[in-house]
């Protein structure tokens, strides 16, 4: 299954560069001009990648950046921007980007960055899947991951995979908020069906 990236930037020719690149890299894409569009998208869409650019109007993109970490969003984030400065960079990397790239760029370099990037945060998934316990005990239910079924006072109940995905999400995290774009990530990247 091809990964999709979304690109959130102002500038149609970066944009428009960025796209046509990734598509003959074997991504799809998804476009977007600011965070109403960028919110949109990823409502309608999974996205593997964020590629944000920092000059975009309306909330900026090391803004969104700040933003999603704070809401538990991990979705990773490639910032790319005219900004050189090594405080840009420095911000761009403490409000929890993945990678930081100025324009101009060559294409060849930012898709190793993004391959960088995806190989480290699905090797980081992959671990955190692994150290998931196989039953996960709450009150009088116990949700075993390796049959994928819940029982209540030892009786099974019917869930769908959605519900499962959702219920195994929130009993892995006990005590944490979770934002709504993270939990529907999870649940659509999550088991076999993919």
């Amino acid at each position: 299954m091809r990964q999709r990236i979304l690109i959130i930037d102002d500038d149609q020719h970066y944009r428009n560069l960025m796209a046509n690149y990734f598509e003959t890299q074997g991504f799809d894409t998804l476009l977007a001009t600011d965070a109403i569009e960028m919110k949109k998208q990823r409502e309608r869409f999974h996205c593997d990648l964020l590629v944000l650019d920092v000059n975009i109007p309306g909330e900026d993109g090391l803004s969104i950046c700040r933003r999603l970490r704070a809401e538990g969003d991990n979705t990773p984030i490639v910032i790319v921007t005219a900004r050189n400065e090594v405080v840009d960079r420095i911000l761009g990397l403490e409000y929890g980007s993945d990678e930081y790239i100025a324009k101009p760029f060559d294409p060849r370099e930012l898709i190793a960055r993004i391959r960088a990037v995806l190989r480290r945060t699905q090797d980081n998934s992959l671990i955190a899947y692994q150290a998931t316990p196989v039953k996960l005990q709450f009150g009088s239910f116990v949700l075993d991951m390796s049959s994928r079924i819940l029982l209540c006072n030892g009786e099974a109940v019917s869930l769908s995979f959605d519900e499962f995905e959702l219920l195994k999400i929130l009993a892995s995290t006990p005590g944490k908020s979770i934002s709504r774009n993270h939990i529907a990530n999870q649940i659509r990247s999550g088991g076999a069906e993919n």
